[in-house]
């Protein structure tokens, strides 16, 4: 693919910042991308394990392989949201991670992504936002080798660790820095917002009796006999709890569930997913971020581009029409 792509075609990008681990999320949650892989390129071992490319001997960079919609995002975006997660100066790694698998590159796929990544770097060499020369190299794309599955939505899989190691390893500190908000500066987060749960006892108040089971008792409607199994208008859904934009129905799929199915978060970071034993099975539950609301579970059973189903609760939901997204504060998010 390429970045000239028109219609329904997508484009791939590709990008090493360091950890890989960190590199994910600020793309991921950008409207138009597809799908963000973590892995391995750039080295001589074929097929390489992440304890390989660890050991530095590989020549592998830790990267991200990003699938994206040029006509909804340009690949031009991309590159301002790779330059705003890295310390482009490091030719050594990148803050607590030293050595050639934590070097920065971005990955051309032709001429053209070649020419804007080149025009971009030397933009930002000439902006004087650094006092250093730029280091990132700008390399053509080679063999991509997806990393292991528990490396892959790191940052939701193990949200806690993940925060912990991107404080810990100097990233978050060096981007709030530089950038003042960071990835949300860099991700384009337009709205100043908050998002909170509201105590209790006015949960109570303005939740209907099946709205509180579901978000906080963790209950479950019936199927089929749901406000948003079969909406089919476009729009999106947020947290009636909390109001924070969760899923889109660009992204919602007709499961045969009975319940509003998706195969991917609009806004990933407000998407918490934990293992659920509940019912003598192992399930993954899908709760709000800021809400704390439960919402539902997600299966690996879903159509492309993800493989996920997200198989929501309606009560969980309040449901935005498209017409009126700008009138609520979401105009960011139509699409």
């Amino acid at each position: 693919m390429n970045s000239a792509a028109q219609g329904n075609e997508t484009a791939t990008a590709a990008f090493a910042g360091g950890c890989f681990w960190c590199l994910e999320p600020p793309f991921a949650r950008v409207e138009g991308v597809l799908e963000v892989i973590p892995g391995y390129t750039g080295g001589h071992n074929p097929d390489p394990t992440y304890e390989e490319v660890c050991s530095g001997r590989t020549g592998h960079f830790e990267a991200v392989r990003v699938t994206y919609d040029p006509d909804r995002v340009s690949y031009d975006r991309l590159l301002e949201i790779f330059w705003r997660q890295i310390d482009p100066t490091d030719p050594g790694g990148q803050f607590a991670d030293r050595g050639s698998q934590y070097r920065t590159a971005v990955f051309y796929h032709n001429p053209e992504q070649k020419e804007r990544a080149e025009k971009s770097k030397a933009e930002l060499g000439a902006s004087g936002i650094f006092e250093k020369p730029i280091a990132t190299e700008i390399l053509p794309a080679g063999d991509f080798f997806p990393a292991e599955e528990h490396h892959r939505q790191y940052y939701q899989k193990c949200p806690v660790r993940y925060e912990l190691y991107k404080q810990g390893s100097g990233r978050a500190g060096y981007l709030e820095e530089r950038w003042g908000r960071g990835e949300e500066d860099a991700a384009d987060a337009k709205e100043e917002r908050v998002y909170r749960k509201p105590p209790g006892e006015e949960l109570k108040k303005t939740l209907t009796p099946l709205q509180y089971r579901v978000t906080q008792e963790n209950g479950t409607e019936k199927p089929f006999d749901n406000e948003y199994w079969d909406n089919k208008r476009e729009g999106i859904y947020v947290d009636v709890v909390s109001g924070e934009p969760l899923f889109s129905s660009a992204d919602k799929f007709e499961s045969g569930t009975g319940w509003p199915s998706f195969t991917r978060p609009l806004v990933a970071e407000n998407i918490v997913e934990r293992e659920d034993r509940s019912f003598f099975s192992v399930r993954t539950e899908v709760r709000s971020r800021h809400g704390d609301s439960h919402l539902g579970h997600v299966f690996p059973d879903g159509p492309p581009p993800t493989g996920l189903r997200y198989c929501l609760n309606s009560a969980a939901l309040r449901f935005i029409p498209k017409e009126d997204l700008e009138k609520e504060g979401y105009g960011h998010l139509a699409r």
